[in-house]
């Protein structure tokens, strides 16, 4: 990719966004400003915010990146993702307006009326907020140093210095309309060269099955194996390496690999001519967490594509940066038009990443070798098209893919700083607000610059499953269940989301393990959630006589709609 192109492109959308954001300054004056835009953000603007926030690093660039090196089975994460926002439709946004919370602690204490509640549920915040921002910083990190050869951490400052200048300057009101902004700067960035690379493979007399096994190289490509890996030959191949093949050291010499497994060892450079078939990638077996997640799919796919399922279906209901873009609507019945119309957004949108990751499988296989999956989407326009038209739409997707992690990350940081300014500092002002969002963003951002981490897509994976298992659990069942005890809450999200998160901490780490073990840390949502609910109601059931008093007024008003209400005060 053409840096000098690309990274005045990037130049442009940090500079937008800052002009944006100046924008929804000058009109920030109040604490409730800040927090939720004075509840007065209509459902079309409020509706593309929240798609420009929801579709993250893991979408634009990471969805790509998984179809590329597992193929057809991936889809199922754009499915989920989309069909999250049919639960929060049928069950949570209209209510969750009604509750006139500022954040998910806010609607926990209102709910259940107990302050250890609040602070469990502002733990958690934190905890899937922090969890989430990881990979949009080190999917900045990735794309800046796809474009220009920088250290990979300095996209992540980048990003982090742009959110909390916006962040803290004009909270809620500047990040809606910069994220709105950012919605149709992705889906044109995808968009278009999108349309132009399908042109290019119409007429390029490539195979019209992109998922077709074997994948195999079109050119002459030398790979650099990134990290020390198995390569799984179904058939002998002869290739040209530099470096150490199965212990063997070699310089430049043609090397015959057998049928089976082959170590590969870091820094090797191997050579590959046109027709060869890509080897199948392994680093599971040296507990590289990288792949963690797509070694587990491969053992237990039917397992695998249930958890998926259930995480990204019911973890998008509890993600803080979702949630708290309800407050924002005028009434309930505003909630429920902004939902219809993200399903819409965010449907036309996942039409797009598939296609990337299917042309990449023809045009870029060697990625599955050097890790860099995720970065298919910048560098197809360069395979495809080159020339001056490659430079200009890579340099158009690099501004998109860097729009994704300014709005993503803005949102997070938001709902996170909210419940630090909230929950921890000692004052709820705007100077305690803009200090929140220093100390949201400061953790994820060291832990960018320091630890490796999983492919954007799959990390985000898992903050679904911690979300899906805690709070998923708290809203429907505080929603909809009058019989909800403080005790049963506490122990629910503590046995279902803190059951997910450790193991989420045990797949990142690398100590999955094996076979079913590791299908079941993997993939925690299918086992994580139900035991969130069941020890909720077991719990609730168990100490009846905590029901919270005024239960019932507290539905009332969750379910009631504005006008009715008014009616009955009057």
């Amino acid at each position: 990719m053409n840096q000098d192109y690309a990274v005045p492109a990037v130049a442009l959308v940090v500079l937008a966004t800052v002009l944006v954001g100046a924008f929804g300054l000058r009109v920030s004056r109040t604490t409730s400003d800040f927090y939720v835009a004075s509840r007065t953000v209509g459902p079309r603007l409020n509706a593309a915010a929240i798609s420009g926030e929801y579709l993250s690093a893991a979408s634009f660039l990471g969805i790509a990146g998984l179809v590329l090196v597992q193929g057809p089975d991936m889809l199922w994460y754009p499915v989920g993702y989309t069909a999250g926002y049919l639960v929060l439709l049928l069950f949570v946004a209209a209510p969750l307006r009604r509750s006139g919370a500022y954040t998910l602690p806010d609607f926990a204490e209102a709910r259940l009326a107990s302050q250890q509640v609040r602070r469990l549920a502002g733990a958690f915040v934190v905890g899937v907020g922090w969890l989430y921002l990881l990979p949009q910083l080190q999917g900045a990190g990735l794309t800046l140093a796809v474009l220009t050869g920088a250290p990979e951490p300095l996209g992540g400052i980048i990003v982090a210095a742009v959110v909390v200048a916006t962040v803290a300057a004009g909270g809620m009101r500047s990040i809606t309309f910069v994220q709105a902004f950012q919605y149709w700067l992705k889906l044109t960035a995808l968009l278009v060269p999108a349309l132009f690379l399908v042109l290019a493979w119409q007429g390029d007399g490539a195979p019209r099955d992109a998922f077709a096994e074997p994948a195999a190289f079109r050119a002459h490509r030398v790979v650099r194996i990134g990290d020390d890996l198995d390569l799984r030959l179904s058939r002998p191949l002869d290739v040209t390496a530099t470096g150490t093949v199965d212990g063997l050291r070699y310089a430049g010499q043609r090397v015959p690999l057998a049928a089976g497994v082959h170590r590969i060892a870091r820094g090797t450079l191997l050579s590959f001519t046109r027709r060869d078939p890509v080897p199948v990638a392994d680093r599971g077996s040296d507990g590289d967490m990288s792949t963690s997640l797509a070694s587990g799919h491969g053992k237990r796919p039917l397992y695998a594509t249930y958890g998926l399922i259930l995480a990204t279906f019911l973890g998008t209901m509890g993600l803080p940066h979702v949630v708290v873009r309800f407050y924002t609507s005028p009434h309930g019945v505003a909630a429920r038009r902004t939902t219809v119309a993200v399903l819409g957004l965010i449907g036309a949108f996942y039409l797009l990443p598939p296609v990337y990751g299917a042309l990449g499988r023809l045009y870029a296989p060697e990625l599955t070798l050097t890790g860099n999956a995720d970065a298919a989407v910048l560098l197809l326009p360069g395979r495809m098209i080159g020339g001056l038209g490659a430079d200009l739409l890579g340099a158009l997707v690099a501004g998109g893919a860097f729009a994704a992690f300014l709005s993503t990350a803005s949102g997070l940081t938001l709902a996170v700083a909210g419940v630090l300014a909230q929950d921890v500092l000692p004052s709820r002002g705007v100077r305690h607000f803009r200090l929140g969002t220093l100390l949201a963003m400061a953790v994820p951002l060291a832990a960018s610059v320091l630890v490796g981490g999983l492919p954007v897509a799959d990390a985000v994976g898992l903050a679904f499953a911690v979300s899906a298992s805690s709070f998923c659990p708290l809203l429907v069942l505080g929603i909809w269940w009058r019989r909800l005890t403080p005790p049963g809450a506490a122990m629910g999200m503590l046995v279902g989301g803190g059951s997910a998160f450790a193991a989420v901490a045990a797949t990142t780490a690398g100590r999955a393990g094996t076979g079913t073990l590791h299908a079941l840390l993997a993939w925690p949502a299918l086992w994580s959630v139900p035991l969130g609910f069941l020890t909720m109601v077991l719990v609730s059931l168990a100490t009846p006589g905590r029901v919270p008093t005024g239960t019932a007024a507290i539905l009332a008003r969750f379910h009631l709609p504005e006008e009715l209400r008014a009616e009955a005060k009057a």
